[in-house]
């Protein structure tokens, strides 16, 4: 394993050396400092050696804690990614921002958030993000010039790869810093690996074999201490303010809950939160006033002197770490994910001095100085101040609410893919709600326990059983589309394709307009090759959600199968003005365009993808057809040339042979052809015998027979 120059750095600093500025006796606000926002998805602060954590293996986050400013009480107002990074990037609740859920919602335009300000200010702005809950499809890349969300480039429906890991991360934002000139920027940087699953790399995976969380947590700090070292080598460490910050934590098992999104609970709600600014902010400092991620974006613009929009509604924390401020602030917390998940109650509460109030079906109340792990509810003991919270709760309400309209957004097959895969069960429209009261989520800790059993054996390829659990939610909530598709993506896993088409057809018996249902419908029959099934069902879909991508793009692939290439462009052509990024949806859309006679414009695109893309041989392999077309043999030639080089496959030998043997070339094309011959493993096809056939015209004609 590398070790990080950050951690000899941190030895140097134990040992006394003056590797840093001498230490700031107050706050120095200064308007030249860049800014690093660091975001720890998924962790606890209680994990952090810093916080506490005798076991924890994060060396970097414990010389930052040492080195600047720790809040050992700071809080998420969501326990989910996409609403508590809007949070934090805008300086407002969820009340006003209206991103309650993952998936389903987007940051409206009209959000004004750090990196706009940077940006008008004329900082250089970019973001390196991690997870698929941060996609700038749901808004967060207003302001960046640079919003890095890419994780594989092949993928069509982005159905696989749901992150990336801190490494990959930590190396995209190096590489931007390494190119940079010694400007002023504003970057934020995302890991995402302490999310379940825990699957940390070696040689962590070895060390907490035991513990595979921390195994994350400890990756992560490694990978944090190149980034901070990156800034050291280029010589400006001392003038970034960085600050650390947990989106929310994580269960863990406590109340009943594997992972995070139901309750609001301190496992979920509580945070690590640190700010490092070398010669600018006093060393040292363990600060334990309630505090907010609403907080970081007045904290930030205060310390470089930048007025606050008078929208924010955190407040700055310079004041507490300059000791003129000690009182904590009361903390607003919530989740509607039970709700537009489950149809379960939703949970809203606050945190005011050291009691938490939790508004519930049965509302509960704690007293976090004496039970911090809240298993004590003393919502019947103390009725009275119980009452006065709840007074207290609506007064927060009433003060931070907004009237705007919240940026819903309807998830498309790959998404709601994705955000399966990292463990939600959904994220977008909410299922029809049942009149009357709504259950309390505690109440149906049993279906959580199925739930997470079901994901569990799923994970580790226990199919039959993971079916059973699966079948069980839906006897228990038919009402519930997220289980079956659920079940019907776990049915395809398990080579039942047909079971899970069957799945996914009882479900849309109970709920004919689900779009949901029905896109992931057309997506399985894609998979089944049944495409005109696969067309009459993303067409379904797109009656009700014209933009939905995976629909339009299912619908493209399923007339492109059959050799309906003017019915494919159309459609890909509309996927494009969704996702104009997506490289595979380029490729075939070019294809498709050559193949129904838009060759001038099939070229163009594909030149273009070329440009992007220089080591990607199908690229040249299809410019090579369609130059072929066009009767430009001599381009032709030398795309498939280059085809050949990056990728001398049998395929490409036999392509390039037949544009060598057509341009007169034939040594060339000899030779090439000897190579398909000697290379393929396909038995005696009318192809290969052909092949031989023009070997010998070719070696007749060269002999002057």
């Amino acid at each position: 394993m590398k070790i990080p120059a950050l951690f000899l750095y941190t030895v140097l600093a134990s040992s006394g050396l003056p590797v840093l500025p001498a230490a700031a006796n107050s706050v120095t606000r200064d308007n030249r400092l860049n800014v690093l926002l660091v975001t720890l998805d998924t962790t606890r602060a209680d994990r952090v050696g810093a916080y506490g954590c005798a076991t924890a293996e994060t060396p970097v986050l414990d010389f930052l804690a040492r080195s600047g400013g720790r809040f050992t009480n700071a809080y998420c107002a969501t326990p989910l990614t996409l609403p508590s990074h809007c949070s934090i990037l805008t300086g407002t609740y969820p009340l006003r921002h209206k991103v309650r859920n993952n998936g389903g919602y987007y940051l409206a335009d009209e959000a004004v958030t750090l990196a706009e300000r940077f940006k008008k200010n004329g900082y250089a702005t970019s973001a390196f993000v991690a997870s698929f809950n941060t996609d700038s499809r749901f808004g967060l890349g207003q302001g960046f010039d640079v919003y890095d969300d890419r994780f594989e480039d092949d993928e069509l429906l982005k159905t696989f790869k749901s992150e990336r890991t801190a490494d990959k991360v930590a190396d995209a934002f190096i590489g931007w810093l390494d190119a940079r000139p010694r400007e002023r920027f504003f970057s934020w940087v995302h890991f995402f690996d302490p999310h379940a699953p825990y699957e940390p790399p070696p040689p962590y995976r070895e060390r907490f074999a035991g513990d595979p969380y921390d195994g994350e947590v400890a990756f992560m700090d490694h990978e944090l201490g190149r980034v901070i070292d990156a800034l050291r080598a280029k010589g400006i460490l001392d003038r970034t303010l960085v600050v650390l910050a947990g989106d929310h934590g994580e269960s863990l098992g406590e109340h009943g809950e594997s992972d995070h999104g139901i309750f609001i609970y301190d496992a979920t709600m509580k945070v690590p939160l640190i700010l490092f600014a070398p010669g600018h902010l006093p060393r040292g400092l363990v600060l334990d006033a309630r505090v907010r991620l609403i907080d970081i974006m007045p904290t930030v613009l205060d310390g470089l002197k930048m007025p606050l929009n008078p929208e924010v509604q955190g407040t700055s924390l310079l004041p507490f770490i300059e000791g003129k401020r000690k009182e904590g602030l009361t903390c607003y917390l919530e989740s509607f994910y039970p709700t537009e998940t489950f149809g379960w109650s939703e949970l809203v509460g606050i945190v005011d001095a050291d009691r938490k109030f939790i508004r519930a079906p049965r509302s509960e109340l704690y007293d976090l100085t004496r039970d911090p792990k809240e298993e004590k509810d003393l919502a019947a003991r103390e009725s009275r101040t119980a009452v006065l919270l709840n007074r207290t709760l609506d007064e927060v309400i009433r003060a931070h609410v907004s009237d705007a309209e919240p940026g819903r957004r309807t998830l498309t097959r790959d998404e709601e893919d994705r955000l399966r895969s990292l463990g939600y069960v959904g994220g977008g429209a909410a299922p029809k709600v049942p009149k009357g009261p709504l259950p309390d989520p505690k109440d149906r800790i049993g279906e959580i326990s199925i739930l997470s059993r079901a994901k569990l054996l799923a994970a580790e390829g226990n199919y039959a059983e993971s079916e059973e659990q699966y079948r069980e939610l839906l006897r228990l909530r038919p009402d519930v589309p997220w289980h079956y598709t659920s079940l019907g993506a776990l049915l395809v896993r398990a080579d039942k394709t047909d079971q899970g088409i069957e799945v996914l057809k009882d479900g849309l018996r109970r709920m004919p307009d689900s779009v949901v249902l029905l896109s992931n419908l057309a997506s399985t029959y894609m998979k089944a090759g049944r495409f005109a099934e696969a067309s009459e069902s993303s067409r379904a879909t797109l009656k009700l959600d014209p933009r939905n991508f995976d629909a339009l793009v299912i619908a493209g692939w399923s007339e492109d199968m059959r050799g309906r290439w003017t019915e494919a462009a159309a459609f890909y052509r509309e996927a494009l003005n969704v996702e104009p990024e997506n490289k595979t949806v380029r490729m075939k859309y070019a294809f498709v365009l050559g193949a129904s006679g838009r060759s001038e414009e099939a070229a163009r695109m594909d030149e273009a993808l070329k440009k992007e893309y220089p080591q990607d041989p199908r690229i040249y392999v299809d410019l090579s057809v369609i130059y072929t077309a066009l009767g430009r043999l001599d381009l032709a030639e030398d795309n498939i040339g280059k085809a050949v080089a990056l990728n001398p496959s049998p395929d490409n030998h036999h392509r390039c042979a037949s544009i060598l043997g057509r341009r007169g070339k034939l040594p060339d094309a000899v030779a090439q052809m000897k190579l398909y011959l000697e290379k393929t493993r396909e038995g005696e096809t009318p192809r290969k015998a052909k092949a031989r056939d023009a070997v010998a015209e070719w070696e007749r004609r060269l002999k002057g027979l």
